[in-house]
């Protein structure tokens, strides 16, 4: 059955197969699953991979097992076109070369006289591979020492510094368009029609009660004149809704109710009292506010 299907053919045709069932059964939308999900993409990836390895190991075996057939059995393979493949071929050899040890004819170049209990010792030369490796980690080891230690190249600790400057910086950028994170520090009067329709819907469903419709005050004091018991301006305003008026006499907290750019709009509207003529407008309270 393989040789009835090429491996080119036989490995994009599994790969495929089990990259439509994913696309089957994960919901994805519009786009496919590996997008989305960076696991799913990394599984088809680590498929691919076991796909092309265990071809290459089979060629590799078909063609060691070719190879210690005599020339009988080997005409019979090649008569029922089961011959190695080229890539099997170069694999074994490739292979070969890179184990660089003695085949087993020629052990007798390279055995040592020591003999332990029969056990005989051959002197066989490191493994290419591993030889190859150990001269470039000298090289990498040489390059990294010059780098790092005598031209001062940059460290770890500094690109941390670098990548925490960045990040501080993508911060305060996010803030100004991240509504929900504005606080005492970051707040400012709110213009936009939009946020001043949403601050007056708040306060009628919240602040009424105590400071009147047109802010003349009744139970709370009066939010139109230039007096202020705990400082007039956005920040103070801001600040006395999220965290409460006097301890034991004034409003509560309202920063568990509503969402700090919620407060921001009220806090906003609000301001927009000053200056203003409530109907019936309660006493001045608190000290005359100079922003």
């Amino acid at each position: 059955m393989r040789h009835l299907i090429p491996s080119y053919v036989r490995v994009p045709l599994i790969f495929f197969i089990i990259w439509g069932l994913i696309e089957f059964f994960v919901d994805s939308g519009n786009e496919p699953a590996f997008m989305n999900n960076p696991m799913i993409m990394l599984f088809l990836v680590l498929v691919l991979v076991i796909l092309l390895a265990i071809e290459a190991i089979v060629a590799a075996l078909e063609n060691v097992m070719y190879q210690s057939l005599d020339e009988t059995a080997k005409a019979r393979f090649r008569a029922t076109k089961n011959s190695p493949s080229k890539i099997g071929e170069w694999i074994s050899t490739t292979y070969t070369k890179m184990l660089g040890s003695k085949p087993i004819e020629k052990e007798g170049e390279i055995v040592l006289d020591h003999d332990y209990d029969g056990i005989r010792e051959l002197d066989n030369d490191l493994p290419p591979w591993w030889l190859y490796g150990f001269y470039a980690s000298i090289v990498f080891a040489a390059v990294y020492l010059i780098r790092y230690h005598v031209f001062d190249g940059e460290n770890q600790y500094e690109e941390l510094e670098t990548t925490l400057e960045i990040a501080k910086a993508e911060l305060e950028e996010y803030k100004k368009t991240a509504k929900d994170l504005v606080d005492i520090n970051s707040v400012a009067v709110l213009t936009d029609p939009a946020d001043l329709a949403n601050g007056r819907t708040i306060y009628e469903a919240n602040c009424v009660a105590c400071h009147m419709a047109d802010g003349g005050g009744g139970i709370g004091p009066n939010l139109a004149d230039e007096h202020w018991i705990l400082g007039g301006g956005i920040k103070n305003i801001f600040n006395t809704i999220s965290e409460g008026g006097r301890s034991g006499k004034g409003m509560i907290a309202w920063k568990s109710t509503l969402k700090p750019n919620e407060m921001a709009q009220v806090a906003s509207y609000i301001m927009t009292f000053e200056g203003t003529t409530p109907a019936k407008p309660k006493e001045p309270e608190g000290d005359i506010w100079k922003e």
